[in-house]
């Protein structure tokens, strides 16, 4: 009886692993995020290595969670004026979001090493601002570790950070260029 009890045991146990889900899920906290602006008069640049990102590579959701007090300025002056409340006031703002979704999920394989090019549709928010976005980047799969590389322009207006006059109307770009670099590993 002992031996058909026990079977039957191990028979649940080996179904119920069976049948749980395997997780696809990564959690980045290696992101490199930064943002060049670049004018006649100077050009700004500014790197944040404190975001956070998860990727499903089963669903193809994507979020990205950025502290925007992590941006750290070559100036002091420019990282003041751009946490301030005339530009992104991180205070009252201190994150902006992505959330998002890889549209050609069908066209990467997640479990062979290769690069393969991706296309993400999703909003973006900054500032308590939310726009869609449709941009194009580079998945990396090497060794059960993914890279996401994308690169792509940010109008700032877009978001309700306009200057109309005074130094940061001619010092800083319209649209500036945005480069993402996240490493993940299984959760």
């Amino acid at each position: 009886m002992k031996k058909i009890s026990l079977s039957i045991l191990s028979f649940l146990v080996i179904a119920v692993v069976a049948m749980a889900p395997i997780s696809d899920k990564y959690v980045s906290t290696k992101t490199h995020i930064k943002f060049f602006s670049t004018t006649p008069v100077e050009n700004i640049e500014a790197n944040n290595y404190a975001a956070v990102s998860t990727l499903d590579t089963g669903t193809g959701d994507v979020v990205f969670s950025v502290p925007m007090q992590g941006f750290e300025f070559e100036k002091a002056l420019m990282q003041e004026h751009y946490n301030g409340k005339d530009f992104l006031n991180t205070k009252k703002f201190p994150k902006a979001k992505l959330t998002a979704k890889i549209t050609n999920l069908s066209e990467i394989d997640f479990s062979k090493d290769g690069s393969y090019a991706a296309t993400v549709s999703g909003e973006m928010t900054i500032k308590e601002v939310s726009k869609a976005i449709n941009e194009k980047g580079t998945i990396t799969v090497s060794g059960g570790n993914i890279t996401v590389n994308t690169k792509f322009d940010l109008t700032l207006s877009d978001y309700g950070i306009e200057f109309k006059k005074g130094k940061p109307a001619s010092n800083i770009a319209k649209t500036i260029e945005v480069t993402v670099v996240a490493e993940y590993n299984k959760q």
